[in-house]
């Protein structure tokens, strides 16, 4: 059994496609086949089933699939600390971010590690909160950043930074001139929020409870770039942190009214509980403490 066989069992299960694990190590749709076959008869057990949803591994896959990941990582951590002998900081930092935190918080940090650490190589993938959960209790990625972290028990929670929530609206409406607003003023404004499940909505739905306000959705997105653009065309206001609408203050399409309360959106590094880390991961994982605490 070869490292590289376990490399291509894992991009498979990254990537969902067979094609794809073929392209990413330089052999065969067949070949890769063939390797999970190998896998399979020898320990006896299906691995990978095809189903609605595409190919998903089995509970058995799954298991494999961990398991390849930490040899995988022991092995990379080892080619890493190999070099750092010779001070050369080297492989691969892999991080999934909600959108809003990929866009916003952390792109300065990503910058300055790369030109920090330019041997390193840092792959950011931008996903819905659920999956940035899953991918880094499966270990498919290093860490995560999330806002409004929830606790569980396979992760460790890293706090990063808050993020003060204002009320955002278009440069005529008639709050745009306000310094302040309360939450009850906007009950019966057009709001434009985060779908339901969204962790922000939820936020956001909880402190309209505790104010006994009654919001008036009329539009529902899960992404703030579009949210803004609605907002921008007239169609409602929104709540958003005040950080993800710094261009459209600065270009004045926006305008951004504080709450008289401070509302705050945290914002967390997630790891799994034990993980090992690389010495590339641990550089990244001290900028954005280091950068964290420089901004408070």
């Amino acid at each position: 059994m070869h490292i590289e066989s376990l490399k291509v069992f894992c991009d498979l299960i990254d990537t969902r496609s067979f094609s794809k694990a073929a392209t990413m190590n330089f052999i065969s749709q067949s070949a890769v086949s063939q390797q999970i076959r190998a896998f399979e008869e020898k320990f006896d057990r299906q691995l990978v089933e095809r189903s609605r949803k595409g190919l998903v591994p089995t509970a058995a896959g799954m298991l494999f699939y961990k398991g390849c990941r930490e040899i995988l990582d022991r092995y990379e951590a080892l080619g890493e600390e190999l070099q750092y002998l010779g001070n050369i900081v080297s492989g691969q930092v892999r991080v999934a971010t909600i959108y809003s935190v990929g866009l916003h918080e952390i792109s300065q940090v990503v910058k300055n590690f790369i030109k920090s650490y330019p041997q390193a190589n840092i792959h950011i993938e931008y996903s819905r909160a659920n999956k940035v959960y899953d991918d880094v209790i499966n270990g498919a990625n290093d860490f995560g950043i999330v806002a409004f972290p929830s606790e569980r028990p396979q992760i460790e929670i890293v706090p990063f930074r808050n993020d003060r929530l204002a009320l955002i609206c278009y440069p005529e409406h008639r709050f745009a001139k306000r310094k302040t607003i309360e939450i009850e003023q906007i009950a019966d404004e057009r709001l434009i929020g985060y779908e339901r499940d969204i962790p922000s909505r939820k936020a956001i739905d909880k402190i309209f409870r505790e104010h006994k306000v009654m919001p008036n959705y009329v539009m529902e997105f899960d992404n703030i770039e579009t949210m803004k653009q609605s907002v921008e065309a007239g169609q409602g206001i929104t709540i958003l942190p005040r950080a993800t609408v710094d261009n459209e203050l600065r270009a004045k399409t926006l305008r951004a009214v504080n709450f008289t309360e401070n509302y705050v959106r945290p914002i967390a590094v997630i790891h799994r509980k034990g993980r090992n880390f690389s010495i590339a991961a641990q550089k990244f994982l001290d900028m954005l403490t280091d950068g964290a605490a420089a901004a408070r």
